[in-house]
């Protein structure tokens, strides 16, 4: 019998949904749920000590994210990620974070560079901390910050439709070692750069941001690729 335990954090003051969801968003990220793997809901909410009803909501989220797929008359899966995948949103998302980038710089008040400043506070608190889950929520506030002080509604309505599909990488991502520091240290940067209203230098350090960031997520996967049993 598998001993497998999918981490649940009861003490936290959210809905048992949200607990569950997040149990089994990690879950994904870590590989406790594998790629190609079936997700039967009985089987869950047993291993998970819930119901039926949250492993329901947590799945049709997870769908909803791209962590995992859903075949008719087959059950739930596991997605996995493919180097093209990553190739392809990242691509789209250099493009885009520089041009949020560039735009902020022009436009962002001082009141926004200061909550981007705080927030690199928050980000640095967790370097060393072992919570996936509040470290990428604090990377994602500070790219929504920038994200809102470019003031372009169609920019942030674009950069939202891929949102999801760039989560489930970022839990990865977060995950890799060194990656925490480094994010910290190119973010520092781009926010300087922002309020400097240096738009040619926040333009190429988000560019370069996502770059790193996508090499990184290559590298894992061919090592990841490497280490499965033919």
């Amino acid at each position: 019998m598998n001993e497998r335990r999918i981490p649940l954090r009861l003490e936290e003051y959210k809905p048992l949904r949200e607990i569950v969801f997040e149990g089994m968003r990690e879950a994904i990220v870590k590989q406790l749920l594998r790629p190609g793997e079936r997700l039967m809901e009985s089987r869950l909410a047993e291993e998970m000590g819930v119901s039926r009803t949250p492993i329901r909501e947590a799945l049709r989220r997870l769908e909803l994210e791209g962590f995992i797929y859903v075949l008719p008359r087959k059950g739930a899966f596991v997605a996995g990620i493919s180097i093209k995948d990553i190739r392809d949103l990242y691509e789209i998302r250099g493009a885009l974070e520089a041009l949020a980038s560039g735009l902020a710089a022009q436009r962002a008040a001082p009141e926004e560079i200061e909550e981007m400043k705080k927030c690199l506070i928050r980000e640095s608190e967790l370097v060393d901390s072992s919570d996936i889950t509040h470290t990428v929520n604090a990377d994602v506030s500070l790219h929504d910050l920038i994200y809102k002080a470019a003031r372009n509604k169609r920019l942030l309505n674009t950069l939202n439709n891929i949102r999801e599909q760039i989560y489930r990488i970022r839990f990865v991502l977060t995950s890799l070692p060194g990656r925490k520091k480094a994010s910290l240290e190119m973010h520092s940067k781009i926010v300087e750069a922002i309020g400097e209203r240096n738009v040619e230098l926040a333009q190429y350090l988000a560019e370069e941001h996502v770059r790193y960031a996508k090499e990184a997520m290559k590298e894992h996967y061919k090592e990841t690729q490497r280490d499965e049993p033919s």
